[in-house]
Parts: C-alpha cells; structure tokens; sequence
C-alpha cells in the first residue's frame, strides 16, 4: 500500500474529538430532527392508515369476498393468482387494494403507472427482474403506449418477453422467459382500455362508491390509528361529507384533527366538524365550493341548461377533461346534474339544495 508524504492530509472522515462515532463535518441529529439517512416511519405520513391484509379492507363487501376465494384457492394449489383488473373512480382503493393482495398471497410487489412506461425495454426491465409469482401493479393502464401493450400480451399469457436483436437483415427476434407473474392493472377509464387487453385478465373487480356505514367504520378505524377520540356525530357528518370516497374521508379526518388540536379540544366533535367544514367550505353534500359554482353557473347562466360541456368549462375556467373527470361524476351520482343529447341539466335538487328558485325557463332537469 503507497504511503502518505509526511503532511499530506488524509481522505475520509476523522473521529470526532469527543470520542463520539459522528465524523468531523457531520453533525449527529438531535432529538426530534429527521436525519436523511433515517427511515420514515409508517405515521410520519399516514401510510398506516391503508389496510393490510382484506380484513382490514373495509367496504366492497360482495368484490372483497370474491377475491378472498381466488387468493386463498390460489394460495392452495402454489400457483400465481390470475391477472386481476381493477375499475373504478380516484380514490376508492385501487392502489391500496393491490398491495392487499400481495400482502394476502406473501410475494414481491412491484408498482408503476402507465406514463412511466415510455419505451419497451422500460417494461422489460421490470418483468426481467420479477420473482415468481410477483405482484406487478400498474397504475392508469389505460395510458399504456400500444408497442407496450402488445408486449405485455405475451407476457400475460405465456410468460415470455418479445426481444429484436440486432438491426436490418440480420436482425432476429428471440423469447425470453420470465417467472408466472399476478398483473393488476387499475383504471379510471375502463373504456379506453382495449378490448385485447382486457380480455386477458381473469378477475374483473369494479369498485363503487362506499355506503355511509361503510365510510363511518373507516373513520373510526383511520381515527384508531391517528390516536385521536371522535363522537359518533362527528364521524357521521364527516362520513356523509366525504364523497363516498374513503380518500376524500381520510383527508378530512386529519383536517378535522388540526381543527379540533388548534381549539383546545380534546376530541374530534361533530361541533368541531361542522366549523371545520365551513372553514374548508364543503357542505353537508361533500359539495366543495367549485362544485357549488358549477351548478350556480348552469341556473344563473343558462336558465338550469342544456349547456355544452365546452361552453361550461370555459364558463367555469376548467379544462373540458377536468369538467368530465372531476366534477360531473359526482354531481351525476348526487342526482344534481344530468348528461343528456342535448348538454348538461340541473335537477330539482340541485336546485333546493342550492336554495334557489326555479325560473319561468328552468326545466329542473326535466327536457321536453
């Protein structure tokens, strides 16, 4: 080994003076500071509050049974569960219903989302890598590109990769094997996957918006886990608040805590809720103020429609995706708001739910 000239300084760090094992330049982090090199723990983010395993899964009871079957059926015979592809509105458990099932089976979970996927070899990256037997969840699969898709084909039913090797003449295309798989592919747009594709999963799973009863038991559940006391009132207004969306309820749930911490109170009160609410301007309806000014903009504006959805996303400042997207879906499960041939109608509850008086022109949703 070359020996150091005299003088020369010394790479790496030096003991510090006081004994300690912090090397000189670093200093150690004090109590109650968050060091990088420390792992979050599951509370620093409210990871704890997604369930674990299906018990934990609270609501879409006839779906969870189901799948309860496949998975242990699966587990039985030391297969790979069926591809499993999962339908339904942002915020209802997709994602957290994924890693359930791989939890549920005890295997590897791989996640990624579909505008990740830019190029082939990013998919066989990953596929190259999986165990068997892997979770390989993908998110909006619905955006995939279509030279990823017709990969994936292959690799969902016989297990094997599509690769071109070299390039012109010479070039030939070879299989490479990879171990049985579980894809679970999530969308917010089942109609825009396609046919080929869907047709290759085995288990469909479409999920609803949640029952009241449901959203309650999640929120004293969520609350059980945040360490925090709510009334029965309390966690029934925040659960018929909350869309139907266990999501939305969760986020609520911890506004409600700053609240209820920043007035002095002890627990999470239906008092507490109520001002919370008003504060974050969400109604008894879970409407927000921007689903309020869509529905005031239709009867104000447009004698309660039929207006274009074009014409009421440039009214209301929002992208026509978003309109369709965000908003309506809602507002058409409340019963406030229809699509028909003609544009969007406001119903006779949008109307006394707004407290507003129908016009002489108003058709209070009924088109004749």
């Amino acid at each position: 080994m070359a020996q150091l000239p005299p003088g020369a300084p010394r790479r790496g760090p030096k003991p510090a003076p006081d004994g300690n094992d912090a090397p000189i330049g670093v200093v150690p982090a004090a109590p109650g500071l968050l060091h990088p090199e420390h792992p979050l723990s599951d509370d620093d983010r409210d990871l704890s509050l997604r369930p674990r395993s299906l018990t934990e899964f609270l609501g879409q009871a006839s779906m969870k049974e189901n799948l309860s079957v496949f998975i242990t059926a699966a587990r039985e015979r030391n297969e790979s569960l069926d591809h499993l592809f999962l339908i339904g509105p942002p915020g209802l458990g997709k994602t957290t219903l994924a890693q359930v099932v791989a939890n549920e089976l005890g295997v590897d979970f791989k996640v990624t989302s579909a505008p990740a996927l830019d190029k082939p070899k990013d998919l066989a990256g990953i596929l190259t890598t999986v165990k068997e037997k892997t979770v390989f969840f993908i998110d909006e699969i619905h955006r995939l590109k279509p030279a990823i898709e017709e990969m994936l084909y292959i690799a969902m039913e016989d297990y094997e990769l599509d690769w071109i090797i070299g390039q012109g003449p010479s070039a030939r295309t070879i299989r490479l094997p990879i171990p049985p798989f579980t894809l679970v592919g999530a969308t917010t747009k089942a109609g825009n996957v396609s046919s080929p594709l869907i047709g290759r999963f085995g288990i469909t799973c479409r999920f609803a918006f949640y029952e009241q009863a449901d959203m309650e038991a999640i929120v004293r559940r969520s609350a059980g886990i945040l360490k925090i006391a709510v009334d029965n009132d309390a966690a029934s207004l925040l659960a018929a608040s909350a869309r139907g969306t266990p999501r939305v309820v969760n986020r609520l749930l911890r506004r409600m805590r700053d609240f209820a911490q920043v007035l002095g109170a002890q627990a999470i009160t239906r008092q507490v809720v109520e001002q919370g609410l008003k504060r974050l301007e969400i109604d008894a309806l879970g409407l927000e103020k921007h689903d309020r000014e869509i529905l005031r903009i239709i009867i104000e504006r447009y004698n309660g429609g039929p207006v274009g959805a074009e014409t009421l996303a440039i009214s209301v400042g929002e992208a026509v995706d978003t309109l369709e997207d965000y908003y309506e879906p809602f507002l058409i499960q409340s019963g406030l708001l229809q699509r028909t041939p003609r544009g969007r109608v406001v119903t006779a509850l949008a109307y006394d739910h707004l407290k507003l008086a129908r016009g002489k022109g108003d058709t209070g949703g009924l088109l004749f």
